[in-house]
């Protein structure tokens, strides 16, 4: 059975660390190519977002950071694509295991994060993954991983995001490198009420990723409504 890191509940003692941070863990990557009616169907859409689907690369990212300056956490990003004019990438789902992380997540970079227990277990090829609350699984997932190892970097997927938190417009380009492995989707469940029904959808490329060493740097800022 996988057991999730208990979550830190007390709001009033979370740590707050200001941008930039560099973190370093573990991954597994999924990309994806969505459709424009799935994604205004199905995406689960913030308000925000809706009717601005552009196109572009979906993604899926696992990642778990055994340290940071808020602590260890795991966290779950989910982009369906770019969104705007200005076709920037938005997050539209976000949970990670600790109120630190959420709340620096939130305030750091504009992610949509919500405190989620996750569970993480590995063998040397293969990884599961389950996210639930009050008994209720939100996601979970088999990977497996098989090839050679070879040396990863975003700047083949790059992500240049504009998040839309509390009336501000977060813009922040994430940047991360590693070595991966091709990987595969063995099992996959999810809550369609919580998490975007991504299931019969393949994606074009799954990678697990090792010594991941992923940079978030500070955001710039614009109001919603410019």
């Amino acid at each position: 059975m996988l057991e999730p890191r208990s979550l830190l509940l007390d709001k009033k003692f979370v740590l707050k660390s200001p941008a930039p941070w560099k973190l370093e863990g573990d991954g597994i990557m999924l990309i994806f190519k969505f459709k424009k009616d799935w994604v205004e169907r199905d995406a689960l859409l913030p308000k925000p977002l809706r009717g601005k689907f552009g196109g572009g690369l979906g993604m899926l990212l696992l990642t778990t950071h055994p340290e940071s300056p808020v602590g260890a956490f795991r966290q779950l990003l989910f982009v369906p694509g770019r969104f705007r004019k200005k076709r920037k990438q938005a997050a539209s789902h976000c949970f990670a295991d600790t109120e630190a992380s959420v709340q620096n997540l939130r305030a750091n970079w504009g992610f949509p994060a919500k405190p989620t227990p996750i569970a993480w277990k590995s063998s040397p090829k293969r990884d599961w993954v389950s996210i639930s609350q009050n008994d209720e699984t939100i996601f979970s997932a088999e990977f497996e991983t098989r090839g050679f190892s070879f040396p990863f970097s975003t700047a083949l997927f790059p992500l240049r995001l504009c998040q839309t938190w509390n009336k501000l417009k977060f813009f922040t380009r994430l940047s991360g490198s590693g070595w991966g492995k091709l990987a595969t989707v063995n099992k996959l469940d999810l809550n369609p009420k919580f998490f975007p029904d991504i299931r019969g959808i393949a994606p074009l490329l799954a990678i697990r990723l090792s010594g991941f060493r992923l940079a978030l740097p500070e955001s710039t800022f614009r109001d919603e409504f410019v």
